[in-house]
Parts: C-alpha cells; sequence; structure tokens
C-alpha cells in the first residue's frame, strides 16, 4: 500500500518512512502542501499522512483540497493540541488525528483502523456491517447483538448509520448534529449525549465501558472495527 507523508521536518518524515517500510508500506514524501496535493493527484495513494504546520499552507486547507475529489483517509500528526485545531482539521474531512511527540505503535494502530474503515465503506455499500458481536442489516434495518434483535427509535437508527458510515473516524459533534438532526441543530450538544446514551445502553453489555461506541473528549465520538 502506498501511503503519502505531507511532512516539512526532516527527521519526522526519515521516523516515518523507517517506522512504514518495516511494516511493508511504500512511503511518498512531500515536504510542502502543494507537494503533496500534486503526489496525491498522481500515485493514487492508499492513505495521506499530513502535518498541519506546513511552510506553504495549512494543513487544513491541504484536507479541505483533497476532499474536493480524494476519499482516501487522511490521519493529521500535529504539534497543536488544542481541541479546536483537532476539531476544525476533522470536520474538513480528516480521519483521525494524532498530537506530535507519538509512538510508532499509536500511529501503526491507527493506520489500521483507518484503513479498515476503508473496508467497512466497502462492505456498507452491500448493505451489512458488523464488527463482533454487533451486526447491521441495512437493507432490512435490522440490528442484533450476540444473534438478539434490538429495536432502535428513527432517531437512534440514523446516528448509528451515520457512525457506521464513517466506522473508525473520529467524527465531532457538529457533524454528528448536522448529519442527523440537520444544520439548525449544531449547537444541541445535548441531544446527541441523550442519543448515545441511549444507543450504548442497548448496544453495549457495559454502557459505562462501552467497546463500539467511543467517546473521544471534548471533540465526538467514533465507533470503533479494531
Amino acid at each position: 500500500m502506498n501511503i503519502i507523508v505531507i511532512e516539512d521536518e526532516a527527521q519526522i518524515r526519515r521516523f516515518l518512512r523507517t517506522t512504514l517500510a518495516a511494516e511493508g508500506y511504500q512511503v511518498i514524501e512531500a515536504a510542502t502542501g502543494k507537494q503533496g496535493l500534486l503526489e496525491a493527484a498522481t500515485r493514487k495513494p492508499d492513505m495521506i499522512i499530513l502535518d498541519l504546520g506546513l511552510p506553504d499552507m495549512d494543513g487544513v486547507e491541504v484536507v479541505m483540497a483533497l476532499r474536493a475529489w480524494c476519499s482516501v483517509p487522511v490521519i493529521i500528526l500535529s504539534a497543536r493540541s488544542q481541541e479546536s485545531d483537532k476539531i476544525s482539521a476533522l470536520d474538513a474531512g480528516a480521519d483521525d488525528y494524532l498530537v506530535k511527540p507519538f509512538g510508532a505503535g499509536e500511529l501503526l494502530a491507527r493506520i489500521r483502523v483507518a484503513l479498515r474503515h476503508v473496508f467497512i465503506s466497502a462492505r456498507e455499500d452491500e448493505g451489512a456491517f458488523s464488527v463482533d458481536e454487533l451486526k447491521v442489516d441495512m437493507v432490512h434495518r435490522k440490528v442484533t447483538v450476540s444473534g438478539v434483535n434490538v429495536h432502535l427509535t428513527p432517531i437512534e437508527y440514523r446516528l448509528l448509520t451515520v457512525l457506521i458510515k464513517h466506522a473508525g473516524k473520529v467524527l465531532t459533534h457538529q457533524l454528528l448534529l448536522r448529519e442527523v438532526w440537520g444544520p439548525n441543530y449544531v449547537e444541541r450538544a445535548h441531544y446527541l449525549r441523550i442519543y448515545m446514551g441511549a444507543l450504548r445502553q442497548k448496544l453495549e453489555k457495559d454502557s459505562t465501558r462501552p467497546r463500539f461506541l467511543l467517546t473521544e473528549i471534548g471533540v465526538g465520538y467514533r465507533l470503533a472495527v479494531d
């Protein structure tokens, strides 16, 4: 698989090249946003790893430019640790966000999750989703946990299908509110807390220690696929 690394710090590029090559990935390097966009247009990568602090353009601008024509997973690596920075990048279309400094093990795990999201998207086109004991038949709108049918309200089901559509990806509160309730509800985070709590009660063995519906504190939620 081809991974484009868009990062202006040569030391980090070397670290990523060594780490990723050891796992069998082919690494294509770019030191600027414009070079990264050109490589993405010509190389057809399976994934992009992107720094936000590039010398010629902000990484969020790169994400927005990519999302105009490209749907491959994008993982942000950045020294910016503020929740507002994470939300901006994720709302622009990034799949995940890792704060520097980071460990090789965590990065590789995030890559596996993002690539599994691509597989999940393909299965969604077939109308099926499953992870461990949770199975969703989207053709017949049927949800089961360990073989037992689970009844969801229309909004609960809509929320679950949006999470499935982006399984493995961090979704911000604003994105979920917009997708499920509409653009006039993006400030009503309490709606999301209530319905996410209800989904956890119905889908998780222990709603206080969820397996599937994970909270990204201050940012949003993720449907786990690993």
